[in-house]
Formats: structure tokens, C-alpha cells, sequence
């Protein structure tokens, strides 16, 4: 997989600090300061992720990915306004694949890139992309089915969705918000500690049942399910 990272904002301190941040973990960079010239760069393609600002000149970030869909499905992660709840939303349904806020801490858009590209490669790797593994432990997104050495585990919806989020991001601690916008949706106005009754569901059905400690918890953090073997 490719490691370039396109960069199309016009904030030059933002594009710059980024560009050295990601330079110095690996990545090749490509900045743009245009709408125009971003989507032109983003349609030669050859990159890994794309970082994308809302308020851009030429082309805003919503039109540019609305013209990159329609040929491209390269990951795209927005970098939108602390308060800018439409933009996200209308982002997201225009085929983004996640969001930062700005400001922004380099930490947790680092960890979101990882995310996005780890999807990615599940995805490749896998048959359609739809099982995921943990030692005895299957799930099958297309059939909504998990099992435990082939006995059958019954999750509802957003257990499953819970249990499948973190599989797809092995190894990366999530955080009770990330379960809440990926799973609750990001109108959901109640209190995240739903996430923690939720997990506690999850390893009621499986750790608790199979003797096995699959999701750890990261005090004050979140949640991480580790890839190792039973």
C-alpha cells in the first residue's frame, strides 16, 4: 500500500506542522492549498489517505469529495470546525470516511490515519472483506454472525457493531466517543458511560463464557481488543 498522504489545506501553519509530523513517521507528503488543485492531485491518485479541509478556495472540501466519489474511493478524512455539525454530517454522507476537530491533537489524527488505513488493508486481506478473526473467535459482517470455536454467540445490533469496530482496529485503544459516533450515531445526546454497560454485555457473552480476556480495558482511555492468540 501506498504511503503518500495528500494534504489539501490552506492554513499554511496547519499544512506545515502536519507535513512534518507525518513526514516524520514515514509517510511521503503532497501539500495542496486549493480546492481545484487537491481534487486534480487526488484524482492521479497514488495515495494512501487524504486529509481534506472544509473551507478551502477554488472548490470547498464537501464539493471536492462529492466530485472525488464519483471516481475515486481513496480513504478521506475531513479536518472540519469544532462547531461545524452539518459539514461532518454532510462530509460523511458524501462518502468521508471519518472527521478531526479543529485544533486538533497530532496524537489523535495519527491514530485516526492508522485507523482508516487498517480498514483498508482488513478489507483487502480479507474475503469481501467482511471476516474477522481473533484467536477461536470469528466474526462474519456479512452474515451478522459470531462464533467461538464454532459455537454460536448471540450479540444484538450494537454489541455486534461494538465487537466489530474493535476487531477492525486491533491494537488501537478507542475511546468511549469513538464507540458513541461510530456506533451510537452522532446525534446520540445520552451519557457514554452506555459504552461501558455495553462492553460489559460483550464480555458477559464471550470473555466471561470462553475464560478468555479479549477486551482490555485502558483506564481513562477506552477500549482495545489486543491481536494475539488464544
Amino acid at each position: 500500500m501506498s504511503s503518500r498522504i495528500l494534504i489539501i489545506e490552506d492554513e499554511e501553519k496547519i499544512a506545515r506542522f502536519l507535513e512534518l509530523e507525518l513526514t516524520h513517521e514515514g509517510y511521503e507528503v503532497v501539500k495542496s492549498a486549493d480546492g481545484r488543485e487537491g481534487l486534480d492531485l487526488a484524482l492521479e491518485g497514488g495515495f494512501a489517505i487524504i486529509l481534506l479541509d472544509i473551507m478551502l478556495p477554488g472548490l470547498n472540501g464537501l464539493e471536492v469529495i462529492r466530485r472525488l466519489r464519483k471516481s475515486s474511493d481513496v480513504p478521506v478524512i475531513m479536518l472540519t470546525a469544532r462547531d461545524a455539525v452539518m459539514d461532518k454530517v454532510s462530509g460523511l454522507d458524501m462518502g468521508a470516511d471519518d472527521y478531526v476537530t479543529k485544533p486538533f491533537a497530532i496524537e489523535e489524527l495519527l491514530a485516526r490515519i492508522r485507523v482508516t488505513l487498517r480498514k483498508r488493508e482488513n478489507s483487502e486481506s480479507t474475503e469481501s472483506g467482511k471476516v474477522l478473526t481473533w484467536g477461536k473467535l470469528k466474526l462474519d459482517s456479512a452474515c451478522h454472525a459470531v462464533d467461538f470455536d464454532g459455537a454460536p454467540i448471540d450479540l444484538t445490533k450494537r454489541e455486534f457493531m461494538m465487537l466489530e469496530l474493535m476487531l477492525i482496529n486491533k491494537n488501537i485503544v478507542l475511546s468511549r466517543e469513538t464507540f458513541i459516533e461510530r456506533v451510537w450515531g452522532y446525534d446520540y445526546m445520552g451519557e457514554t458511560n452506555v459504552v461501558d454497560v455495553y462492553v460489559r454485555y460483550i464480555r458477559g457473552k464471550i470473555d466471561d463464557v470462553y475464560g478468555v480476556n479479549m477486551i482490555r480495558t485502558v483506564r481513562g482511555v477506552g477500549y482495545v481488543i489486543k491481536d494475539e492468540k488464544l
